[in-house]
């Protein structure tokens, strides 16, 4: 596949929508995948951070700035007209043959996506405004709202998928290893996590933590995250080792330090899905005016703590870090409110999206296919999952792929995708059912490829044996991936196995 990006970053417009968009290509990325972002503003150290992945980033040269005809709420974040940035955007993409463009701007709307649209296959758009039309094949909306399923109402054309809400939260796969090592938070507090996004334009962080200097009456430990274009950061850094607090700048173990504190303070945006995961109680603050609508329906929720304010003076912080440093029965309820919300898998259901067309090509197996399935077999990673963990001998092997070659009641298929084998499907068939068992070649990119297989797999199930109507499947207990990967598929839970009408 080949992927492009396109999306900015900049002091007005801060960090996150290329952080996310990183997000998303870490999980796309594979040796079949291509991927390519293309900025108007990009701060040198994310240049780098690109570049250092193996991504390719082309960056529009400096252009005199224009003003759009009929422009949008955040039209100044483009600095030109969508005209302009389109046809830059063509330049570089429309002899590429590329099969998705996703798009993650404030400033770009359905004027700017209908130029580019002749030139690529399909387009995913990211927003969380639901203040434009948009002309895309897939949209993405994280957040949390009150009435989300009806914001995109009448912007949106007919065909186009959505996926919304936080179980979509483009989270970086640590956040999932960690949240399996953190519980609800209960007790007191001992450590405060302070983050207020990559920029910080105006500075919350500092006032934040004069705030936290003022409270006395309990003891802790500050964190203290910014990023490396925060405008006071020799300052902020300064104030920490004077007040004693931990100083993190453009960390990347953000993951850890939210997962080892036990209250945060932060602003709204992605940020707030990454501490929900992990089931981090925060008193939330918004830094502009788009998250100000998100931090109260998330507090709706209960998922996070809010307040009303004009003007968010260090006294308020102080004020409502105080409530709820006093108040462990409402921490406790935003952290489980939390881990209700958000489970750290939504790039997986993301990358499941996009590749949801991918076309898997299902061969049955034969003779000329034992040597590799001997191989695949013992791969480390399958063992590990499989119900016997032990190398399986040559001899054993090859006795149980001639018996079962020979037994019309089992079905052994290969997957291919662009011609190299993707993975392998075992169908055991019993009257009207059939047992399914499921893995992923191992030395080759199968990165997001395995409900493509499976979906293959029961398609070609429907047209060779018709007499099939249920499949079930056998999970062993500890192995999460498997039953996550079942219930994605739509099989039912029954125990530990899985069944679905076909």
């Amino acid at each position: 596949m080949k992927i492009a990006f396109r999306v900015d970053a900049s002091m007005q417009i801060g960090t996150g929508h290329v952080m996310r968009c990183l997000t998303l290509a870490d999980g796309l990325a594979g040796d079949d995948t291509t991927i390519h972002f293309i900025c108007r503003y990009l701060p040198t150290g994310l240049e780098k951070l690109l570049r250092d992945k193996g991504f390719n980033v082309s960056i529009f040269p400096a252009s005199e700035k224009s003003k759009e005809e009929f422009p949008l709420a955040h039209s100044e974040w483009l600095g030109v007209s969508q005209e302009m940035d389109a046809e830059a955007t063509l330049t570089i993409i429309q002899k590429q043959g590329y099969d998705w463009l996703i798009v993650d701007h404030y400033a770009l709307d359905i004027r700017w996506e209908k130029k580019i649209r002749s030139v690529v296959k399909k387009v995913m758009v990211i927003d969380d405004l639901a203040d434009r039309q948009h002309e895309c094949d897939v949209l993405l909306d994280q957040n949390l709202y009150v009435n989300q399923e009806t914001r995109y109402k009448n912007r949106l054309p007919s065909q186009c998928k959505t996926l919304i809400g936080p179980r979509y939260a483009l989270l970086r796969k640590e956040f999932a290893e960690y949240r399996k090592r953190v519980k609800p938070r209960e007790g007191k507090v001992t450590r405060i996590l302070v983050f207020f996004g990559g920029v910080d334009a105006n500075d919350f962080t500092t006032k934040t933590m004069l705030a936290l200097s003022q409270i006395t009456k309990y003891n802790f430990t500050v964190d203290v995250v910014i990023g490396d274009q925060h405008p006071n950061k020799v300052e902020i850094m300064t104030l920490c080792q004077r007040l004693g607090y931990y100083c993190h700048v453009q960390t990347n173990r953000m993951a850890e330090l939210i997962a080892n504190a036990d209250f945060s303070i932060g602003s709204g945006g992605g940020t707030v899905w990454e501490r929900a995961c992990l089931m981090l109680p925060t008193l939330s603050i918004p830094i502009a005016q788009n998250q100000i609508k998100q931090l109260v329906d998330i507090a709706l929720r209960g998922v996070s703590y809010t307040f009303d304010a004009e003007n968010y003076t260090l006294e308020e912080i102080k004020m409502h870090t105080e409530l709820l440093l006093d108040n462990s029965s409402l921490r406790n309820l935003l952290s489980t409110r939390s881990a209700d919300t958000v489970d750290g898998n939504g790039v997986y259901r993301v990358v499941q999206a996009l590749r949801s067309d991918v076309e898997v090509n299902l061969r049955q197996a034969g003779a000329l296919d034992e040597e590799y399935l001997f191989e695949w077999r013992n791969h480390p990673k399958i063992r590990e999952v499989s119900f016997d963990k032990n190398v399986i001998p040559w001899d054993q092997h090859h006795c149980w792929f001639s018996a079962l070659l020979a037994n019309s009641q089992k079905v052994l298929l290969i997957g291919e995708y662009k011609k190299q084998p993707l993975g392998v499907v075992r169908f055991d068939l019993q009257n009207d059912s059939a047992e399914i068992s499921i893995y992923l070649v191992q030395k080759n990119e199968s990165n997001g490829l395995g409900l493509p297989l499976i979906r293959s797999a029961e398609k070609w199930i429907r047209e060779h044996r018709s007499a099939i109507k249920k499949l079930n499947a056998n999970v062993l207990e500890n192995n999460t991936i498997s039953h996550n990967f079942f219930i994605k598929a739509g099989y039912i839970p029954v125990t530990r196995k899985y069944c679905k009408e076909l």
